[in-house]
């Protein structure tokens, strides 16, 4: 499979606040690259999300707005382009909310959601929160709630579901935006 697993974390509880951002580009199910940026909200951070993700307004003070970070990345997202993320509801929205501020038209792109591809092929788990299903399929997840860390173990876990269930059932769970 080729796709891009992308991750967001936030500054708060609003999805136009995106402090962090990482993307693992697999080609033929290997991980090929890797992106990873701090972003500048442009807006107060919660305790709650700094304890979630140990990112602080001073780390990101110097940092790129998503309208910067943008221009970086915006040819990753090509029609037809296939992007991952566990939870992808949040990951999608987090991306149109921090583009929509900047007067940035979202992308269209096809999306898979490893938490529902999870419920499907690993039915028996106790949760299928993205740090239980990489321990139950042996991904490395090494430091949860760093959006690389997540988006590698996103990755891995898709890699690992389209190696055992092939792709016909995972291209079922395809959606576009």
């Amino acid at each position: 499979m080729n796709f891009i697993a992308m991750d967001f974390e936030t500054a708060n509880r609003h999805p136009e606040s995106a402090c962090s951002l990482a993307l693992v580009m697999v080609r033929d199910n290997q991980i090929v690259d890797r992106f990873y940026t701090v972003i500048n909200p442009q807006m107060p951070f919660d305790a709650r999300n700094i304890q979630i993700h140990d990112i602080t307004a001073d780390d990101v003070k110097d940092a790129p707005t998503m309208g910067e970070v943008w221009t970086q990345i915006k040819d990753l997202y090509q029609p037809g382009m296939l992007v991952c993320a566990h939870n992808a509801r949040f990951d999608t929205n987090v991306m149109k909310q921090s583009l929509a501020r900047y007067d940035i038209q979202e992308p269209h792109y096809f999306v898979i959601d490893t938490l529902q591809t999870s419920k499907l092929f690993e039915p028996n788990l106790p949760n299928h929160k993205l740090d239980t299903v990489a321990e139950a399929l042996n991904v490395e997840l090494w430091h949860h709630h760093n959006a690389l860390s997540d988006s590698e173990a996103c990755a891995g876990i898709l890699i690992a579901q389209n190696k055992e269930f092939g792709d016909e059932p995972i291209k079922n769970l395809v959606y576009q935006i």
